[in-house]
């Protein structure tokens, strides 16, 4: 019974071969599959291992990456190819073997390297994301046109080997139709262009404070499109990357001191001698901060109600938050110190004159 099975097996033919040969060529191309799938399985494993552990072996990470980044595709493929040793071919279909291999092999190289740019690029964002916002954004613009150039060559080299297909005219007429794509998507493009232009220029990064315009707040993405910007109301803006470029941008996290100029107002009625001393009291009040320092003080001008005083100083740091606490200290001390000089803060007041008509002397009635 065994003999006459066996028998069967060998002699049935399916599609020019024998089912034997169909048994042998699908157990090596599931083993095959297995294997791989196995290797790419054990290589995500320890992917996720060495980043729980941050092991710093090179070696090791890059061989994790190569191993844990096999396509499915290239799995699939070079387990039909393998099965397919085992199988009489059509001419026309065993031709296929070496390109097909070819192919499989550019593809996956195009994976790796892809992968190796995001596993770089996330790298350097981690750390270097909180000193250096701007360089984050332009290592991403770099990648993704690094991916569209490997991406590209990739298309172009799986084309070449394709039997038949002439890649020197298809770049002609992909030339050709991009002009028409280009004239189409001018605005998306334009974009596009303007957000490299944010990545390579820099005026401003993730996490910056900027005002375009009347809007104001912290950056949160940069886009190929569109920049997300984050209000100190809470809600999202959203700015087209072209229109941006073309608004006056105020960025101010770069801001590394900050210029602070006010004006106080006395009354009339204070004596001269105190107004000599309203510039030393302002100038008292900065000594107790390490991290300003006074520009000028100026009996400025005579206002309609008031003796007007400006006072100039700097706060060191661009933090809005430390320039209110060193105005509020200064408020605090100015009023203190002008309640014990008797010097009054002037405010809107107007002042009538009154001026009584002199009668007439009693001679010039006796004249009429």
């Amino acid at each position: 019974m065994t003999n006459q099975i066996n028998q069967l097996v060998q002699e049935k033919v399916i599609v020019a071969n024998t089912l034997d040969q169909w048994v042998t060529a699908s157990a090596v191309a599931v083993g095959v599959a297995v294997v791989l799938w196995l290797v790419r399985l054990i290589g995500r494993r320890l992917a996720k291992r060495e980043l729980k552990q941050r092991l710093v072996q090179k070696t090791a990470h890059v061989v994790t990456i190569i191993t844990g980044h096999l396509s499915y595709l290239f799995i699939v493929g070079i387990a039909v190819l393998a099965g397919s040793q085992w199988l009489n071919l059509p001419e026309a279909a065993a031709r296929w073997r070496r390109p097909g291999l070819t192919m499989l092999l550019i593809i996956q190289i195009g994976v790796w390297l892809n992968a190796f740019l995001t596993v770089a690029v996330k790298r350097y964002e981690k750390k270097n994301f909180e000193q250096h916002a701007g360089k984050v954004t332009t290592a991403r613009a770099l990648v993704f046109i690094g991916r569209i150039f490997i991406f590209t060559l990739m298309l172009l080299a799986v084309l070449d080997n394709i039997p038949g297909v002439e890649v020197t005219t298809l770049i002609t007429g992909l030339g050709i139709g991009g002009i028409a794509v280009a004239l189409a998507l001018q605005n998306i493009l334009g974009d596009l262009f303007a957000s490299l232009s944010i990545s390579l220029d820099r005026p401003f990064a993730i996490g910056d404070f900027i005002i375009v315009d009347d809007f104001l707040g912290a950056v949160e993405h940069i886009g190929l499109k569109t920049t997300r910007i984050r209000s100190l109301g809470g809600e999202q803006l959203v700015f087209s990357n072209t229109d941006l470029l073309k608004s006056r941008i105020r960025n101010y996290k770069r801001m590394q001191q900050r210029r602070v100029p006010f004006t106080v107002g006395v009354t009339y009625q204070t004596p001269p001698s105190k107004l000599r001393k309203v510039p030393d009291i302002f100038k008292k009040q900065l000594e107790q901060f390490d991290d300003v320092h006074f520009d000028r003080a100026h009996f400025k001008a005579y206002g309609t109600y008031s003796l007007d005083f400006e006072f100039v100083y700097y706060v060191h740091t661009s933090d809005y938050n430390r320039y209110m606490d060193v105005q509020q200290a200064i408020n605090l001390g100015l009023y203190e110190e002008f309640q014990k000089e008797g010097i009054e803060f002037a405010y809107p007041t107007r002042t009538l004159f009154v001026e009584n008509e002199k009668q007439k002397p009693e001679a010039d009635q006796t004249l009429e």
